[in-house]
This record gives C-alpha cells, sequence and structure tokens, in this order.
C-alpha cells in the first residue's frame, strides 16, 4: 500500500509528524476522516532503528495497547444492544468468585468507565495465563464501587473474562467475530513488519508481541491489551460511535453511542464515558482545538484515537513512541491533533 493518501491540504499535520520521525517515534500512521470520509492518511518512517528496519505502510499492524479496551468495550455494549446484560446488572451471575465480597456490587457499567474500585493493576511476573484472570478477579479492592475513578487494567481484565464466560469461547474469537482485521498474536513470521515497542530489560527489544506486560503473561489475550491492527482498523471502531451519533449508518444503535460518550463519572484529570475518555481540559492528548464533547484514548506505546462529534471528525495516531523510552508524548499528539483542526480550517 503506498505511504500517502491526500484528498485535502494537511501540511501542518504532516511537518509535526515529519519532525518528530526519529525523535519520537521509529514510525506511525496518521489518519484524519471527517464527515466519515478519508482525507489524509500517511506513513511515517520505520519499525525500528537499526539494520532491521522496514519501512511503515499506511497498513501497517501497530500494537495498540491500550486502545485495546475500546475494542472489548465496543463488544460488551452490542451484548447490551441485545439484551443479553444490561449496564446495571450485578455481575455475580458470571462471576462466582465476587458474591459475598465488596465485589458484588460491582456492574458493567462500573467496570466501563472505571468506577469499580479495582486496582490500576499488579506485578503478576510470577503468574501465566488463567492465573492472571485468577488473581485480577480475587485482587481487594482499593474503593468502594461507584466511589471514585481508577484507570484500571484489572477491571478490563475481569470485562475480558466476562465476554469469555457469556459468549462461552476464547476473547480473541469474540473480537474476531466483530472486527474482521484485528488481532491478537500476530503470526511470528510477520513480526519483522510491526513497529518494534521497548527494549524493556525483561524480554529484550519487543516486536510483533504484546508490550504489556501483564497481557504478555496471558498469552497476548487480555481485554485491557493486546490487539494488534492498523489506523483505519481504529478509525472504523470509532466511526461506529461517531457515525451513530451523526445519524449515519452504523452497527452500533444511537442511544447505546450517547451512552457511550455521555459524562459517567468525573475525573479532574479525565471525564469517563463507558470506555472512552471525555475531553476535560486543554491539557488533554487531543489539544486545545477539539471540542469538549470529544471522546478518545491513548495507549501506552503511543498509540490515540480522538473524536470530535460536534465537527464530526475521527482522527488517529498510531506510533511506536515507548521505543526511545517511557517520556509523556502528549506535546506530539496534542499537536498533531490541533494542526489536523486547523489544516481543515475548523478552529
Amino acid at each position: 500500500m503506498p505511504q500517502l493518501l491526500l484528498k485535502s491540504n494537511f501540511s501542518t499535520a504532516d511537518r509535526v509528524l515529519r519532525e518528530a520521525a526519529g525523535k519520537n517515534f521509529t514510525g506511525a500512521v496518521a489518519r484524519i476522516e471527517y464527515k466519515g470520509k478519508l482525507l489524509f492518511e500517511k506513513a511515517y518512517g520505520v519499525t525500528r532503528d537499526d539494520a532491521l528496519a522496514k519501512l511503515v505502510y499506511r497498513d501497517t499492524f501497530f500494537d495498540l495497547a491500550s486502545l485495546t479496551k475500546l475494542f472489548v468495550t465496543t463488544c460488551a455494549l452490542e451484548l447490551v444492544g441485545n439484551k443479553r446484560i444490561s449496564l446495571d446488572e450485578r455481575l455475580t451471575a458470571w462471576f462466582s468468585e465476587w458474591r459475598d465480597r465488596p465485589h458484588e456490587a460491582i456492574t458493567l457499567r462500573m467496570l466501563l468507565a472505571h468506577i469499580a474500585g479495582m486496582d490500576s493493576g499488579a506485578d503478576y511476573r510470577d503468574l501465566l495465563g488463567d492465573n492472571v484472570v485468577h488473581h485480577a478477579l480475587n485482587w481487594p479492592l482499593v474503593a468502594e464501587p461507584a466511589e471514585r475513578v481508577i484507570y484500571s487494567d484489572l477491571g478490563y481484565i475481569a470485562l475480558g473474562e466476562l465476554l469469555r464466560r457469556i459468549h462461552g469461547c476464547a476473547l480473541d474469537r469474540v473480537i474476531s467475530d466483530s472486527f474482521e482485521r484485528i488481532l491478537y498474536r500476530p503470526r511470528a513470521e510477520s513480526w519483522a513488519n510491526i513497529p518494534a515497542t521497548e527494549d524493556d530489560g525483561w524480554r529484550g527489544r519487543v516486536q510483533g508481541q504484546v508490550h504489556d506486560e501483564k497481557a504478555y503473561l496471558m498469552g497476548g489475550v487480555a481485554g485491557h491489551a493486546g490487539l494488534f491492527g492498523t489506523a483505519a482498523d481504529v478509525a472504523a471502531m470509532a466511526e461506529r460511535y461517531l457515525g451513530a451519533l451523526r445519524a449515519r449508518t452504523s452497527p452500533l444503535p444511537a442511544a447505546i453511542a450517547t451512552e457511550a460518550v455521555r459524562e459517567q463519572a468525573d475525573d479532574p484529570i479525565l471525564r469517563r464515558g463507558l470506555g472512552w475518555a471525555l475531553k476535560t481540559s486543554d491539557d488533554n492528548s487531543c489539544g486545545r482545538l477539539f471540542s469538549r464533547s470529544s471522546f478518545g484514548h491513548t495507549g501506552f506505546v503511543g498509540t490515540c484515537i480522538w473524536a470530535d462529534p460536534e465537527r464530526d471528525l475521527n482522527a488517529v495516531l498510531l506510533t511506536n513512541s515507548v521505543y526511545f523510552g517511557r517520556a509523556d508524548t502528549r506535546d506530539l499528539r496534542a499537536a498533531f491533533y490541533e494542526a489536523a483542526v486547523e489544516d481543515l480550517g475548523l478552529r
């Protein structure tokens, strides 16, 4: 696939990413959609900065990191739409482990909005596979359910397990039934074409395998991380929500999309929808120019999606910024999203 598709002048956004290549990331793909139409998509750089480097293309697969949570969220909301579960019923029918414990008050809404009281994460390096799920489900709560926002990988590990139990099949099958192209555990022969992430001192330079340690210990399939996909895949997932909100054809009912991007919990840093983060201030990674109704998410390795329903704008930035370390990349993301608005003449 060619490295560039351009239907408008996005010189500012392009310059931001050209200048960042080789400094903030080795490889990236940016995609901008406006009113449901693709206007700009471009690949930058290479998969790594050594002799093993390969060019990045528009259809290059990236480790999506926590953007995985949005695909898992969408599958959970499909169950709500099909009336197989409600947002506000307690989950003890599927999690007998939570009966007669503080966990028994947890609902699907709480898991999706990160208000279940579950810990943000834990060190599981001595555990493997199903043991990680067991510990996530049995880890003591650190707050009362619905008390406050705690962004929680453990909550989404539980959500992935919930989907597995309701569907009666593995989580990767659940996801592939709803989304055709994205996948867990890319085949080894494709690893060299996937942008490498961190040299983490535990596994060496990670490439083609999930960066997230907990997901790796779970065999690469988890509710909080583990999916690999393209910028087009991420944009298509976001379009299910944006399209529903803007009365375009979408497999997601408008009422569910509206509920997903409605404020469920207030937090000083980021308000929470269902799965989605909601813009709270100009310090968010979408920058100053996206409207307050915008919804998005970031991934630790350098991935990001933001959609602005007021402007009908959907923009994806996939990078491997963690390749050069764990420095905050909020400024790069904000610069890209602000440039996208400016290049469209929407500011």
